[in-house]
């Protein structure tokens, strides 16, 4: 085994002190690098340097075209939108347009959907009549009538059936009275189908519309509405949408069910809806029509008979 003379130990011994020295110089916290150091700094990042740039304008130029790419893929896409736009907007003028000359054609005042809403809140609940009727803090004093539609945030819940000075009790949809009748409109994909929703199917939980033309196909989850043409609820009030379709018992007709919109057992704030254009007496089956703009009286068929 070789041995280690005395002189080759010390400059071992020497060459580890100096590395450790060094090695703690370097690491201690200082403002100014030494000579060395300064060279060796200089050095790698001349190099560095001379890589960087010629990486960098490579880097750039495929950025350039890929942004150059990408603004011209977006520009086609602008585009295709812009004439959709185009055709769209015509569409929009054509449809004004012909509005406006209905309106004038018919002499148009009113809207079916315009209404002054009227904020209420349920302060009652007969327990005997809990999924029929339910009383509200307005009455007569606020401007409450009779056969003002009623309804939640999510949709129709029903019509005032009584008024006093200081409350008014609301009729829901889903009541036993045969004579709570409400014209709705199923909207379809491609046109919109008349019914007359007239019934309440207790075991399904499901209002029944009626009386709809059976040449008119209608599908599942199709969203219901009120028509407005019975002269007491607005038009385009959310009633629920159809969860089947099916004949009536004489088969000339279809019936659909449709889950109501609004939660009829969670009722407490709702807004009664002021019309507008007409008001319904709904004590017979050719009520009067008031005119609240101009005050002419004209003839309508009950919505609520």
């Amino acid at each position: 085994m070789p041995q280690f003379s005395n002189k080759k130990l010390i400059l071992l011994l020497v060459g580890t002190i100096f590395l450790v020295a060094l090695i703690s110089f370097s690491l201690r916290d200082r403002q100014n690098a030494s000579l060395p150091e300064q060279f060796i700094k200089d050095t790698v990042g001349f190099a560095q340097s001379l890589v960087a740039k010629p990486a960098n304008y490579i880097t750039g130029i495929f950025n350039d075209i890929n942004s150059l790419l990408n603004t011209y893929e977006e520009n086609q896409r602008l585009k295709m939108r812009l004439e959709d736009f185009a055709v769209l907007q015509a569409e929009v003028n054509t449809l004004q347009s012909e509005n406006k000359s209905l309106q004038e054609l018919v002499d148009k005042q009113d809207s079916l959907r315009e209404y002054d809403p009227l904020k209420a809140t349920v302060i009652a609940r007969n327990p005997d009549q809990w999924e029929e009727k339910i009383i509200l803090n307005k009455g007569s004093s606020h401007g409450v009538k009779l056969n003002m539609a009623v309804m939640t945030a999510n949709g129709l819940i029903g019509k005032i059936s009584l008024v006093t000075p200081f409350t008014s009790e609301v009729e829901l949809l889903h009541s036993n009275n045969p004579n709570n009748r409400v014209s709705a409109i199923i909207q379809g994909k491609k046109e919109d189908v008349f019914g007359l929703l007239e019934g309440y199917d207790v075991e399904r939980n499901e209002l029944i519309l009626k009386r709809i033309d059976s040449n008119f196909k209608i599908n599942e989850g199709e969203k219901v509405v009120t028509s407005g043409l019975g002269g007491i609820f607005p038009k385009g009030i959310l009633i629920g949408e159809v969860t089947e379709v099916t004949t009536d018992d004489y088969g000339l007709t279809k019936m659909a069910y449709v889950k109501p919109a609004a939660d009829f057992s969670m009722v407490e704030d709702v807004v009664i809806a002021k019309r507008t254009a007409v008001t319904v007496d709904g004590s017979d089956g050719t009520g009067t029509n008031e005119d609240l703009t101009n005050g002419t009286k004209n003839e309508t068929t009950n919505e609520g008979e």
